[in-house]
């Protein structure tokens, strides 16, 4: 059995690759069959998993250390070639709509592989490949400029990651110096941040207008694939979240502040939620580990077989440390069929967090590994953070296992914060809509629409004279926004049927659960709302959906008496 670091990179040639791939393309251009036309896609599809294997063990390798000068010189050798590579796959997707098999490979792999393809050629030309290689570029350096992050703190010298315990401390003052510390990193380099987005901005509305659109708003939809659903709907989902949960939010913090006994809630004791100290997972992050292990083994026997592939062949790099990128994520390794983890745990519950969502999604790429096309190894990003997001709430009944007697604590504050983040998360989602609708705006127009959107979503906020934080930068630390432009408003959208899954869950766990299966073994087969469909779940979109899944979490926040915890 190989394990993680003995997976196998070469750097691949370019040209060679090139001229293999137009001679696969060509022999499925002249398929005389369905069967011939098949077999010559699977040698495509295969060719595609080598090189997306190559390329997400380089940023795998290159997001665990930064300072690690092989795998940040093949990052950037990959942010120069991958636009060549997208050409590639654009001119799969060009002769797989025009086929004279079409009705029959639509019959046999349904019609998402065909509306996927439609919008990937719609989002590329081969005059946009310097200005994506650029795009590539700047992200990359957003990067590892947040990860560069060495802080001093009380004698020490932390990461961010490593940081943030210090902002739960049940000492005000700590959390107040943690945070000031924090942004004070980003205010060190607020001008280069401000820069590298101006940059990015800028690049990315001249793609768009390269390619026909008007501004980069279309085109972004385009990108993610948002076969269907559209802006306007977004910006109706955005308004029942600013009517129906932006006062309960406020009422949250309002009894917050009661319980952790301040006169007025500060954004540094966000974070910290009860007065006798925040949950915490009571062991080492081996002790996390093995915990997992047992509650993946119980759980079901498809969670067992995947928790134990991952645990096997070392799939998961989850400690801070040094060098490291921020954040958290979940991968995929096509040719060792291996979905991977990266984590910063710090000893907060968010390592807990972490471990249930990136395992809700290392679970549905386990369960549709072998649907046989790369398009539906995973869906489009809001129908895959339901699988995250939804395995959070499913692992509930095991909690006990890492919290011990601070299992209630977690479950209150876990549940607050799903509801407390939907605001800021439309925030996120509307700045960029404004941004991108306003190409020319300075980097001080930027953050006077953020100082504008926190006013409208984030009302109870108040930075206590951090001048940073004032200044309207506090989105600078949302790498999404610089890396995935419109990958945001995914993870409210789950959120909401994630919410769904865990009411259901209380009610017959079961039940649920064998829709959670049967939505993770779908893999993207159907578009965002076929899924959801699919798993029995209501649309976030549909009128009053986000409003009665609400007031279902206000009445179990408010049957608990959140002071004695």
């Amino acid at each position: 059995m190989q394990t993680f670091e003995n997976y196998k990179y070469e750097r691949p040639n370019l040209e060679i690759e090139k001229s293999a791939f137009a001679g696969l393309l060509n022999t499925f251009k002249n398929a005389s069959s369905i069967e011939e036309a098949n077999k010559a896609i699977d040698e495509i599809n295969a060719f595609r998993n080598r090189l997306s294997t190559l390329s997400n063990l380089v940023y795998i390798r290159a997001s665990i250390d930064t300072n690690d000068e092989f795998y940040q010189k093949e990052r950037d050798f990959f942010d120069d070639i991958e636009p060549e590579f997208k050409s590639l796959n654009t001119n799969f997707y060009t002769e797989l709509v025009k086929s004279p098999y079409r009705e029959k490979l639509e019959k046999q792999w349904g019609d998402q592989l065909f509306q996927i393809a439609d919008f990937e050629i719609k989002s590329f030309d081969q005059k946009v490949i310097k200005l994506l290689q650029k795009e590539n570029k700047l992200a990359s350096e957003y990067s590892k400029l947040v990860a560069s992050a060495e802080v001093e703190f009380q004698g020490e010298t932390l990461t961010l990651a490593q940081l943030g315990p210090y902002a739960q401390d049940q000492n005000r003052e700590t959390r107040k110096k943690a945070v000031k510390a924090s942004s004070g990193f980003f205010a060190q380099h607020a001008d280069k941040f401000d820069d590298i987005y101006d940059q990015l901005v800028k690049t990315r509305h001249e793609i768009a207008t390269t390619l026909g659109y008007k501004n980069f708003v279309e085109l972004g939809y385009i990108r993610m694939l948002r076969i269907d659903y559209d802006a306007d709907m977004v910006s109706n989902f955005r308004k029942q979240v600013r009517d129906s949960i932006v006062p309960l939010v406020t009422k949250l913090y309002e009894k917050q502040a009661e319980r952790i006994g301040v006169d007025s809630l500060k954004s540094y004791d966000e974070s910290f939620k009860f007065k006798t100290g925040n949950a915490k997972p009571k062991g080492t992050p081996e002790w996390i580990i093995e915990n997992g292990k047992k509650m993946y083994e119980e759980l079901s026997p498809e969670t067992n077989e995947f928790f134990h592939f991952m645990l096997d062949r070392k799939l998961m790099d989850l400690e801070a440390k040094k060098g490291k990128e921020a954040g958290g994520y979940c991968t995929f390794i096509e040719d060792y069929e291996s979905p991977f983890i990266f984590a910063n745990f710090n000893g907060t519950s968010g390592d807990i967090d972490v471990l249930t969502h990136e395992a809700g999604h290392g679970f549905q790429f386990y369960q549709s590994r072998n649907i046989g096309i790369p398009e539906y190894l995973m869906p489009t990003y809001e129908s895959a953070e339901i699988h995250s997001m939804s395995m959070e709430f499913f692992t509930w009944p095991w909690m006990e296992l890492f919290f011990q007697d601070d299992t209630e604590k977690y479950k209150y504050a876990h549940l607050a914060d799903g509801l407390q983040f939907l605001p800021y998360g439309v925030a996120v989602d509307e700045f960029q809509h404004l941004v991108y609708e306003n190409p020319e705006w300075t980097p001080n127009e930027r953050n006077q629409a953020w100082k504008r959107l926190e006013e409208t979503y984030l009302p109870h906020r108040d930075y206590d004279g951090n001048e940073y934080l004032e200044s309207g930068r506090f989105w600078q630390r949302q790498g999404h926004i610089y890396d995935v432009p419109f990958y945001y408003i995914d993870y409210t959208l789950a959120q909401i049927c994630a919410f769904q899954f865990w009411e259901r869950a209380q009610k017959d766990h079961k039940d649920a659960w064998n829709d959670y299966i049967k939505l993770c073994q779908l893999g993207g087969k159907k578009s965002f709302l076929g899924l959801v469909e699919a798993a029995n779940l209501r649309s976030p979109f549909k009128e009053g959906c986000v409003e009665s899944v609400v007031d279902t979490i206000e009445k179990w926040l408010d049957s608990v008496d959140d002071k004695t915890l």
